[in-house]
Parts: C-alpha cells; sequence; structure tokens
C-alpha cells in the first residue's frame, strides 16, 4: 500500500525510515499526523533539506536486524501460517529461541 494509506490512524510519535522514503508526500502525511520524521535525505534533494537525528536513525538499524534474524526461520519468512494468532505465536516461540541462543 501506498505510505500515506498505511499512515492514516496510526499512532505514533516518530517515522523512523529509510531513503527510499525520502519524498516531500511521505514528509507531508507523517507531519499531518504529528509525527516526528526521521529518515535520511536522499543525496539529489535540493529542496527542503532535513536535520536528521543521527542517533535515532542507527536505532532503525537495530528494527532491521531483528526482522533478518527473523526471517532464518522459514516459516516466519514465508508466513505458512494462515491466522494471526499462530503466526504471532511462532514468531514468539523463534524470538525466545533467537533469545537464547
Amino acid at each position: 500500500k501506498p505510505v500515506p494509506e498505511l499512515l492514516g490512524g496510526l499512532q505514533a510519535k516518530a517515522l523512523l525510515a529509510d531513503k527510499a522514503y525520502d519524498s516531500d508526500k511521505h514528509v507531508q502525511a507523517a507531519q499531518s499526523q504529528c509525527m516526528e520524521v526521521i529518515i535520511a535525505c536522499r543525496v539529489n534533494r535540493k529542496k527542503n533539506p532535513r536535520v536528521l537525528d543521527e542517533h535515532r536513525y542507527k536505532a532503525r538499524h537495530l528494527v532491521e536486524n531483528l526482522f533478518q534474524r527473523m526471517k532464518v526461520f522459514r516459516r516466519v519468512a514465508i508466513r505458512y501460517d494462515k491466522l494471526d494468532v499462530t503466526f504471532l505465536g511462532f514468531v514468539h516461540i523463534a524470538g525466545t529461541m533467537k533469545w537464547l541462543h
């Protein structure tokens, strides 16, 4: 789905995203919901450069690492489970297994 539709109704204080989401449309959609935008500017952005909170932007990397570790489990990556409850249950099991490892 397009990003503005996904942001609709989302209760969040900040939007952390990759450079790929650096567009005026995405930034305006987030700011219209009073979210702080933490997106690195693309190299070719000429107008309206933003100041980036480097510390919070680096925290995004930790979340991406979590998703990458969860994708080791094929069942999570492909999503064999049809019900949200069973999928979430296995995500909890996979997280526990990674934590114990």
